[in-house]
């Protein structure tokens, strides 16, 4: 009971720590942040770091005067689009031998079918789609890169995604760090903002649930 109470407390004065963070380390937080997104797209084996989220609360502690959105941005272009080019490299020289194996540990298959299929739907352009969808965000670089997609056509989808993505998140938490609202319950602004980072895997739970249902329900025809 005790550890619950400390989480719930945790994460209600989240901005609290966050501040620390920041007067602690100063500049390295920017550091940090490159490489949590680097991370992210540019590594296969991390598509659970939480990319959006932290975005968007960094965007927000740049509203309310705690970090700089410029740098930001820069940091957030520059991590994001190297990021998806390792991962892009990763998928063209291994990607085929992790695609034999009847079994990764570090690589969800499910997962890795799913970027597969989005990335057959969309073409080229799932490279951009694929920044704003959590996991897929982390593996269509890679399967790009299984395709042999052409690379000189892979830089400016990878780029405009990036940039899409950045600006998107980086840009909603500044707008509303800067709401007076937000300013004065920063802490349950962020909870919300966890809240709805989970809504993504939540869908996917669902629509693998309601998938797997109609096979349950079949009639048993036998004699």
């Amino acid at each position: 009971m005790e550890i619950l109470i400390d989480f719930i407390n945790g994460v209600t004065h989240i901005d609290n720590y966050l501040v620390i963070i920041i007067q602690q380390y100063g500049l390295l937080t920017y550091y940090i942040l490159f490489f949590i997104i680097f991370f992210e797209t540019g590594l296969v084996v991390s598509p659970f770091l939480p990319g959006d989220s932290l975005l968007f609360a960094a965007g927000a502690l740049a509203g309310i005067g705690l970090m700089n959105i410029s740098t930001l941005l820069v940091i957030g272009y520059i991590a994001a689009i190297l990021g998806d080019i390792s991962n892009y490299y990763i998928g063209r020289k291994i990607g085929n031998k992790i695609l034999g194996e009847k079994k990764v540990w570090f690589i969800n298959k499910k997962h890795l079918n799913k970027a597969q299929k989005f990335y057959e739907k969309h073409g080229s352009l799932a490279i951009v789609l694929a920044r704003f969808i959590p996991v897929i965000r982390t593996l269509a670089p890679f399967v790009a890169g299984i395709g042999q997609m052409n690379y000189l056509k892979f830089i400016p989808y990878n780029m405009l995604g990036g940039v899409l993505w950045i600006s998107l998140f980086l840009g909603g938490g500044y707008f509303f760090g800067n709401l007076a609202f937000i300013k004065d319950n920063f802490s349950y602004a962020l909870i919300i903002i966890i809240i709805i980072s989970l809504v993504p895997g939540i869908i996917l739970f669902i629509k693998e649930k309601q998938k797997k249902e109609p096979n349950n329900n079949i009639p048993n025809t036998e004699i």
